[in-house]
């Protein structure tokens, strides 16, 4: 009997031949269970037939290849720091298959760092135990959040070294995703003016992730707004919680809405929109601040690809155009509502989107000036929302401008109070009772949105460390089991919740691991 039976359905495999090459993994020598999400793996209506740690290893290190798996490589290209590669593809990763969950969703099941492709363009197709571990971390930490990601269902030691600068122990990561489908799978079908594969291509990808722009009048315009919605609601989420991707190259990103490819990627610790901590990042292309923007000239670069699948080729040009700049209308959109609800703050008749917008950015240069931590910050003005200032105040040196804001951020609440019924003047002890109950409402909602806790850096590497270099695991697990209620302060993890010290913060690198 096999270890575990996923039921595929291969759709990619059937009815886009020619999209990709079939390919098998590498056999690796002792595969070594470090991670199995057993949650997902039956949410995804496997069949679990041993939980056996060595029974798992084979299946997920490619040892052992379930049934009704069609291995493969995916055909994609990119641009990458702007600058375009007409051929990337699949080099150390390989499609198994698609499963339909017990949902009915329909999702990706695929090895990361399985060996060579034949698009692996001279690389050994491999990957190292921390970088797919960082996989983990972040893919969990964002679905906590409730952040669209992808999700590491299980990682296995190779037992063999992959060598980078210096030799690392290997692994081979097993990815979920609502699809692979990206910005670049069009672009490497577009460069060779293949546009009859373009158009099969973006029927697919309609089929699977916007079944209802087929009937639209204009069904691939309809797909690509589809596309860019999902792109401004990711990324608003991203500036929310002070995510950095670190690599928002065009292959980066998913067609589906869902953040993928989590290389050097880090959470901002001191708010600063010039935040960069990929080490390859040299010129700040995907700062924090920036991301929005790189998030519109990505689908711009996906536009171009469906420009030729449509009639009027004028008319569907500025068609395109008018979508970009929805987008960034969206994306203003989804920003302030998230920024509103961090806040404390609803959306009431006579105060103004551009009275919100710079009250909130006023709080940010703030944060900026005063160096406090982005996280805390505004997990602690929830405390000032029921009048308790302490933890707030302990993160600023100078105490004035911070109470300047919070006198212009109480009398914002106040109006949104009294639009809503709560008396807010007068002395009396029911005025008072409905203030408070009013301010414990706000804090109780504000805690809602505002984490206490991420996956701090420092603490990532720490766990990282101790599992690459040493094989304990027991860092790792801590850290995972803190990151699935991010929003409930416990004080079992108050360690996981500290910032890192400035210096530390302020010299702190990622690396893509490739």
């Amino acid at each position: 009997m096999p270890t575990l039976t996923f039921f595929f359905d291969n759709t990619y495999a059937r009815e886009l031949n020619g999209f990709y090459s079939e390919w098998q993994p590498e056999a690796v020598p002792a595969p070594s269970l470090l991670y199995f999400n057993r949650e997902l793996a039956l949410a995804l209506g496997a069949q679990l037939h041993s939980d056996a740690p060595d029974d798992l290893a084979q299946v997920f290190s490619g040892n052992a290849v379930p049934d009704g798996a069609m291995p493969l490589a995916q055909a994609y290209a990119g641009h990458q720091f702007g600058g375009f590669s007409p051929q990337l593809g699949d080099g150390r990763a390989l499609l198994l298959g698609e499963v339909l969950d017990v949902e009915g969703r329909r999702r990706d099941i695929a090895f990361k760092g399985s060996g060579r492709t034949p698009f692996s363009r001279g690389g050994d197709g491999k990957a190292a135990v921390g970088p797919m571990l960082r996989e983990v971390i972040i893919g969990e930490a964002m679905h906590g959040l409730g952040i669209p990601s992808t999700r590491a269902l299980a990682v296995v030691a190779t037992g063999a070294p992959v060598f980078r600068e210096t030799p690392l122990p290997g692994a081979v990561l097993t990815r979920v995703a609502q699809s692979h489908l990206r910005v670049g799978t069009f672009e490497f079908f577009a460069a060779r003016r293949l546009t009859e594969e373009v158009k099969r291509l973006a029927d697919y990808a309609i089929a699977r992730h916007d079944a209802g722009a087929m009937s639209d009048d204009q069904p691939y315009l309809a797909f690509f707004k589809g596309v860019a919605a999902r792109q401004a609601a990711l990324i608003a989420q991203w500036m929310q919680v002070g995510f950095i991707h670190g690599v928002m190259n065009t292959d980066n990103m998913s067609i589906s809405g869902e953040t993928i490819d989590y290389g050097p990627c880090a959470f901002m610790e001191s708010y600063d929109p010039l935040t960069v901590f990929s080490s390859i990042d040299q010129h700040g292309r995907y700062a924090y601040g920036n991301q929005p923007a790189i998030a519109q000239w990505n689908l711009a670069r996906l536009a171009e690809t469906l420009l030729p699948l449509m009639a009027d080729e004028d008319q569907a040009l500025a068609d395109l155009g008018a979508a970009l700049d929805t987008f960034l209308s969206d994306y203003d959109a989804a920003w302030l509502a998230g920024m509103r609800k961090k806040a404390g703050l609803c959306e009431v008749a006579g105060v103004s989107d551009r009275a919100d917008v710079e009250l909130i950015q006023t709080w940010l240069d703030l944060l900026q000036t005063g160096g406090a931590d982005f996280t805390l910050a505004w997990r602690y003005l929830a405390d000032a929302a029921e009048g308790k200032t302490e933890r707030l105040r302990s993160l600023f040196v100078e105490q004035a401008p911070l109470e300047h804001w919070l006198a212009g951020w109480a009398q914002r609440c106040a109006e949104e109070d009294a639009a809503v019924g709560v008396a807010v003047f007068g002395g009396d002890a029911e005025n008072a009772a409905q203030l408070a109950q009013a301010g414990q409402a706000r804090a109780q909602r504000m805690r809602g949105v505002n984490p206490w806790l991420i996956a701090r850096n420092h603490q990532v590497e720490a766990a990282l460390v101790a599992a690459s270099e040493r094989g304990d695991l027991a860092p790792l697990n801590r850290l995972l089991t803190a990151l699935k209620a991010p929003f409930t302060e416990n004080a079992e993890f108050d360690d996981l919740a500290r910032p890192a010290a400035k210096a530390v913060a302020a010299c702190y690198k990622t690396f893509c691991g490739t």
